[in-house]
């Protein structure tokens, strides 16, 4: 029996995002290891869900540390490659919405993404 094993995704990140992610509390910074993990791999984890703010293919995971809520923002909108887009606490005063500051920046690198994606994937074809 032959078993077929899927490549993974490349994993790309935007900004500082990377760095953004690695301030966060050691078992955070696991938590989110893992459910890109599964996202490279073409997965949905139960911690992430869609991001209203940018349409379909933006999502978020979502990961609650004493007291404290984190939030990893990536796109699935690219066929051969996942951008993480921003890391960040949540401290919106707002309750559940995630605050403008944070929304521009998505909204910008997002755009960055897409620049990205076209010189490393699209001009090869």
């Amino acid at each position: 029996m032959k078993t077929h094993y899927s490549a993974d995704k490349p994993l790309h990140w935007v900004g500082s995002a990377k760095k953004d992610l690695l301030s966060f509390p050691e078992e955070v910074v696991g938590d989110v290891g893992y459910a890109l993990g599964v996202v490279q791999q073409g997965g949905m984890p139960p911690s992430a869900k869609h991001w209203k703010g940018e349409g379909a293919g933006v999502l978020e995971v979502v990961e609650d540390h004493r007291g404290d809520t984190f939030r990893v923002m990536y796109t699935v909108k690219f066929e051969q490659a996942i951008y993480v887009l921003h890391c960040f606490q949540k401290k919106s005063p707002s309750g559940i919405r995630t605050a403008s500051t944070d929304v521009d920046l998505i909204h910008e690198r997002l755009k960055l993404a897409k620049a990205d994606y076209e010189v490393r994937y699209e001009k090869k074809r």
